[in-house]
Order: C-alpha cells, then structure tokens, then sequence
C-alpha cells in the first residue's frame, strides 16, 4: 500500500512496526497532523509486509522508500516509525538523506546495536517457528492477545486505539520473524555518526535506567542532538499507549523543521 492524505503541506511518511499493514496502525495521527499543522501524510507499507504486495525485506526497505517518495515528488519528508519502522526510517535516513528532513522514532528497534539486533532477530525467527507448532501456536497468540487488552484496560483505551491495539496483537508469527530476517547484518554496517543532523524525537519505552534498550536509544538521541522522551508507563507500541504525546513530538519536530 501507498497512499497519500491530503493535498498540500509538508509530507510526513508513517512506517508501521513489525510486519503490520500501516492502515489502521496509527489512529488519530493522520488526522491530527492533517488539522495541525496542515500535512500530506503518506501511508506506505514496505516490502514484504502486510499490506505491500511486493516481496522483499529488511534489506530492500530504504531502497523500495526511496523509489516511491521519488515518483510522489514530495521532496525531504518527516518520517515516523515504530518499532522495526523505526529501524527503517534510522537506516532510510543514513541511506537517502536527501529523503528526510525529520525523525520521529517510536521505541525503535535498536539497529544501532548488534547484539541486541542478534536477539531480536532470533527471537522472532524462533517464536516464529514455533507458533507453526499445533497448540504451541494456539497459546502464543492468546498470550499476546492476553497482553494487549491488558494494555487496554491499563490505559483506558479509546474505542479506535483499543482497536488498533487488538488489531496489532491478531499477528502473524511467522510473518514477524520474516519481518526481522536480515537485522543482526544491517546492525553490523551501521553507526550512529552516519545519521545526518535532521530534527527528529527519540521515544524510548518506560524501562529502567540501566536497560540496554534505553541505552541503545539514548545513543540515537545523542546522535540526533536531542533529548530521549519517555513517558511513565508508556509500553513498545507507545503510539497507542501514549497517542496525544506522540501527535505533539511528531508536531514539535514539524515546527523545528520549519512548519507551523
């Protein structure tokens, strides 16, 4: 999928997490970007996810973004991403630097560290194997479906984040460890000191101070020249636990652009 809201203003480029499909993904932040400050907002599912059509991977990500914003001849956009989105929009920033003029970073898978790349990769390899297990499968995703109306309840969800949340945990196993295939190899070949020095917002999930995930997310935000937001019992899909704050960091780097 890719498709563009909106008529006029500065583009903003959202990547969903994981191998999600981007419609339905990130409720209320089209919309809130569209009435403030006035923005086209591009809905683009990469290869080799839900909703995209073309085969591909990691890998082929910030190749396929560059191609596509290049026929939409939208010019520098602000990108926001989550989780593995996030991951993408760091690497599509090193790879095509004349593509983005922002960063909005939502808990980022941390591509900027290799080992913590290893882990997530072979644990969503190996989660994936087994969920094609006969009854192994079957209690995985009710674990995750357990998880995510906790979250509901947790922060008292409204209908459409409640959904969106619901939607996100009715994953396909399998497809998340393909979805990460590739990460481990691309961490190898990056470091921080080859980003560009765009506005962006760092978010990192509400973890201990010694979390190496944190740490892996403060060395981005120290990259980027900015300080890393986190806000109390935000989870990983922070754009659903916490949405207002992730709307007004997405507009707060708008404005350092230059908009607004």
């Amino acid at each position: 999928m890719r498709e563009v809201w909106g008529d006029s203003g500065p583009a903003v480029l959202l990547l969903p997490g994981g191998a999600e499909a981007v419609e339905g993904f990130y409720p209320g932040l089209i919309e809130g970007l569209m009435a403030d400050p006035g923005c086209r907002v591009i809905l683009y599912d990469r290869p080799g996810t839900v909703g995209s059509g073309v085969e591909g991977g990691l890998a082929d990500a910030t190749t396929a973004i560059h191609a596509s914003l290049s026929e939409l001849g939208t010019g520098p956009v602000v990108v926001v991403g989550q989780s593995l989105g996030g991951a993408v929009a760091v690497l599509l920033a090193r790879d095509h630097p004349e593509d983005v003029a922002g960063l909005v970073l939502l808990d980022p898978t941390p591509v900027n560290d290799v080992k913590l790349s290893r882990q997530v990769e072979r644990t969503a390899h190996t989660t994936g194997r087994l969920s094609t297990v006969p009854g192994i499968g079957w209690v995985l995703s009710a674990l995750v479906r357990s998880s995510a109306e906790r979250s509901v309840k947790r922060h008292g969800m409204s209908p459409d984040v409640a959904a969106a949340m619901r939607k996100m945990s009715d994953v396909d196993l399998q497809g998340l460890g393909e979805s990460a295939v590739g990460l481990e190899a691309l961490a190898r070949g990056f470091h921080e000191s080859q980003l560009p020095h765009v506005p962006a917002a760092v978010v990192t999930a509400d973890r201990k101070s010694d979390s190496t995930i944190r740490a892996a997310h403060q060395r981005l935000a120290t990259a980027l020249d900015t300080p890393l937001l986190s806000w109390s019992g935000a989870e990983h899909a922070v754009h659903l636990s916490h949405p207002e704050q992730v709307l007004e960091a997405s507009r707060a780097v708008l404005r350092t652009v230059g908009v607004g």
